[in-house]
């Protein structure tokens, strides 16, 4: 996969530019859990950051990195420092999805499409609230 230029302005026609040019097993489900985070608000853009698809509100929110082996969507706060960085995030999370990277930070990984389906609709709810706490 050609490195996109870092450009925060890049749509989604640029994302479908790095997912079409995927030669790997997971791209289906690369394509799936974009699908994921896209849909669920109307407000969410995306385009291409730290040359990987991102996504954004106010503040850009979460990242995929696509592996061989891999899709690992990283959530973040942003790159300013707000009340939650030294407190922390609180994010209600029953079926143990995350894994904490920080006290603003954390990361989702799926293997198949079988665990982007079995995991869609906590990884809804997850997402819904760490839009929700977003500065």
């Amino acid at each position: 996969m050609r490195p996109l230029p870092c450009n925060a302005q890049s749509g989604a026609s640029e994302v479908d530019v790095v997912i079409k040019a995927l030669e790997q097993p997971l791209k289906a489900a690369s394509q799936a859990v974009r699908a994921i985070i896209a849909g669920i608000s109307p407000t969410i853009t995306e385009g291409i950051k730290w040359n990987v698809p991102s996504f954004r509100v106010k503040e850009y929110f979460a990242t995929i990195s696509i592996r061989a082996d891999v899709v690992q969507v990283i959530l973040h706060r942003g790159a300013k420092a707000t009340a939650a960085s030294k407190t922390g995030l609180t994010i209600d999370d029953p079926s143990d999805l995350l894994e904490w990277l920080g006290k603003e930070r954390a990361s989702k990984k799926f293997n198949d499409m079988k665990s982007v389906n079995a995991n869609k609709d906590a990884f809804e709810n997850i997402l819904r609230q760490w839009i929700a706490r977003l500065p």
